[in-house]
């Protein structure tokens, strides 16, 4: 796995920075996103207030315009904030043992402190970093027993479900896929391990879709996304494009082993593509 050179002392943001992509800012009404009298969301009967004297309990209340819900852009906002720290942790922009603060990652996105800080809420959640009180978050170091045991997992859940895809799917299905795992190929070639990560998952998922399971589908992107994460000591350079290139092929082995029903490699396969993290 790859990591990003350590960040400057006391700045918070890595070297680099500047790359990162800007998320657009998140738009406010011109009170600030507070409901007004007569509208949804005010006290009141109805979602309105009304003047004193005034029947306002048979009125139908309007939609609020767009641009006045404030909730739904944050969403956005905290989306969009949240794929792009994923892509800055997969690509080690963010570096495993430095705390970084939402007010300076909003900075470096264009947007404030809160998307942010929400954002790293659920990358808390997910392992990828822990709270640190009145510093801000910290990227976790995670080294190799880890992505074994993250390894075994997902063999321990996917394996089953590829031994009975292979049983079942017919080889039509299967050539369906083929586009996905010649995309893996390219984007191992970039070099970029964010842009190889994405279009990983999409093959895998892709794969287990067919199962018809979405509880699988979706327990097994987590597992997937967290293998993902960079390591302690992992590095950048040609070796490890390489490495993507080979593990994109494997794709390929495998689409050829399920169209063969050939179980044994498939188990073999699918074991050792997870031993790679891929």
């Amino acid at each position: 796995m790859t990591q990003g050179t350590q960040g400057s002392a006391g700045t918070g943001v890595p070297e680099g920075a500047a790359r990162a992509p800007r998320v657009p800012a998140q738009g406010r009404g011109a009170d600030g996103g507070r409901a007004r009298p007569g509208e949804s969301g005010a006290d009141g009967p109805g979602g309105g207030t009304g003047a004193r004297g005034e029947h306002v309990h048979s009125e139908t209340p309007l939609p609020r315009p767009a641009v006045e819900r404030p909730a739904v852009q944050r969403s956005s906002v905290r989306g969009q904030v949240l794929d792009a720290l994923r892509t800055a942790l997969v690509a080690g922009d963010l570096a495993p043992g430095e705390v970084y603060s939402a007010p300076a990652l909003g900075e470096r996105f264009g947007v404030s402190a809160t998307p942010v800080r929400e954002a790293m809420q659920q990358l808390a959640l997910e392992g990828a970093v822990e709270v640190v009180p009145n510093r801000g978050f910290r990227v976790v170091r995670r080294g190799a027993r880890e992505l074994a045991e993250l390894a075994e997992v997902r063999a321990l859940v996917e394996v089953p479900v590829m031994l009975r895809l292979a049983r079942t799917v017919p080889a039509e299905r299967w050539a369906e896929l083929r586009p996905l795992a010649e995309a893996t190929v390219r984007a191992a070639a970039s070099g970029c391990r964010a842009t190889y990560a994405e279009a990983d998952r999409a093959f895998h998922r892709a794969v287990l879709a067919l199962s018809g399971n979405e509880q699988l589908v979706r327990i097994a992107e987590d597992l997937h996304r967290r293998a993902q994460w960079p390591l302690v000591g992992g590095g950048r350079g040609g070796r490890e494009r390489a490495e993507l290139i080979a593990d994109a092929a494997e794709h390929g082995a495998l689409l050829d082993a399920l169209v063969g029903r050939d179980l044994e490699v498939v188990g073999a396969l699918v074991r050792e593509h997870f031993m790679g993290a891929g």
